[in-house]
């Protein structure tokens, strides 16, 4: 049996169809290098609108600079200035773009800080949830997170919305008092305003994608602990800090087992979890502060749920070195950050529960390709991925991407 499921997984790689799009260039052309972001926000929930006041520090690739293309969707702005002198800027708003023409040429050894105020009414992006509450009592407050994967950050703020450029992130947001904001990185301070309103000012300062830019608003109950000097958050709704010990309990054993088969300590400075209501996936590995499905982690009450909840906090916590650390460079490639995720909930429970369960991780992901890959409606495509399109999830965050990618590397690993 085993032997049979080996080969029937060997002609399946082989065999793969091969669909158009193969000769396609799925990487991105850049003129500058965008060094810093900074995102003043605040919000009018009732409108679902998003204020922005953001910087963006950038470096021209080349002489003879002159012209800013900024990836921007269904954006009001107000003015686009040279923060440095002040000086307001020419600009055209065009279809998913902002186009800004600078006061003079620039060149390469030039950096060059923009700021723009805006509004916008976010369709992607950012998230506006209602307050739930059943037989009287608040199950969650009204929340405001984001989700940035494939290319959604753009929805909100002006940026290049795209993988291959790396940048460091600061956050100043600003939201009713009583509320907390976890964001990426550190938290630098939490400032009281007289409008009855608190601005939280985070900053990240290891470069990191775009899509990993976070932040998520609403009342919270936070659970401390820690890993080697590592400071660890776990963010729950109030009242619920009897799911921490049963979702996230593992969480440090994984910190060590992946530092131990990576040989690369976490390389972050905090690792957060919050949970949030109408989450689309179970969970996303935004840098430092994963975000999390709440339906998903309370799971963890149940003993049928239990597995699931350890193999996706793993599954997160492992993109901290495959995706965060190391990104694809494309979409194309992505792969190369879900199939080696998925691949590492079976290692590590391989080095917690011993061989035979990481053996029956494996067989479980060959099983999940073999029944998509039989199906008749299926688009088939290699783990480099010719169909991939940021506008449609469903082509790129499938079968494919993780669980064949999984026992691809597993196939790898063992031969």
């Amino acid at each position: 049996m085993k032997l049979l499921l080996a080969l029937s997984f060997l002609l399946a790689l082989i065999f793969t169809p091969v669909a158009r799009g193969e000769n396609k260039n799925f990487n991105r052309e850049r003129t500058y290098d965008v060094q810093h972001y900074v995102m003043r926000l605040s919000f009018d929930r009732s409108k679902k609108t998003v204020y922005g006041d953001s910087t963006i520090i950038l470096k021209p690739l080349g002489n003879g600079f002159r012209v800013v293309d900024l990836d921007a969707t269904n954006i009001k702005f107000d003015t686009v200035t040279n923060e440095n002198s002040g000086e307001a800027l020419a600009y055209k708003v065009l279809k998913d773009r902002i186009s800004i023409t600078l006061d003079s040429t620039y060149g390469a050894d030039d950096k060059i800080s923009l700021r723009l105020k805006y509004s916008a009414v976010p369709k992607k992006g950012i998230y506006f949830v209602k307050a739930r509450r059943e037989r009287r009592k608040t199950v969650h407050s009204s929340q405001i997170w984001t989700q940035g994967e494939s290319e959604e950050t753009h929805h909100w703020l002006p940026s290049f919305d795209f993988p291959d450029d790396k940048a460091t992130t600061e956050k100043f947001i600003t939201v009713q008092k009583g509320e907390t904001v976890i964001g990426n990185g550190e938290l630098v301070s939490k400032t009281d305003n007289p409008n009855n309103t608190t601005t939280f000012h985070y900053k990240m300062p290891v470069p990191h994608s775009l899509y990993l830019t976070s932040f998520v608003v609403g009342k919270y109950e936070k659970v401390s602990d820690s890993y080697r000097g590592i400071p660890l958050g776990f963010y729950v709704y109030p009242g619920q800090k009897a799911i921490v010990p049963k979702a996230y309990g593992k969480t440090k054993d994984m910190f060590r087992i992946f530092e131990n088969l990576t040989g690369i300590d976490f390389p972050y400075n905090k690792y957060d979890q919050t949970i949030v209501a109408d989450f689309q996936f179970g969970g996303m590995e935004n840098i430092t502060a994963t975000t999390m499905a709440d339906s998903e982690i309370m799971m963890a009450r149940f003993k049928f749920g239990e597995g699931l909840v350890e193999d996706l906090v793993s599954h997160e916590l492992a993109h901290s070195w495959f995706g965060n650390l190391v990104t694809c460079r494309n979409w194309a490639e992505l792969w190369l950050n879900e199939g080696f995720a998925s691949y590492m909930e079976a290692a590590y429970r391989e080095k917690m529960y011993g061989r035979e369960d990481y053996l029956r991780k494996i067989r479980e992901d060959a099983s999940v390709y073999f029944a998509y890959a039989s199906s008749f409606k299926t688009q088939h495509h290699g783990l480099f991925n010719v169909l991939a399109d940021p506008k449609n999830d469903d082509v790129m965050f499938d079968p494919i991407t993780y669980q064949k990618g999984s026992a691809v590397i597993h196939t790898l690993r063992e031969q």
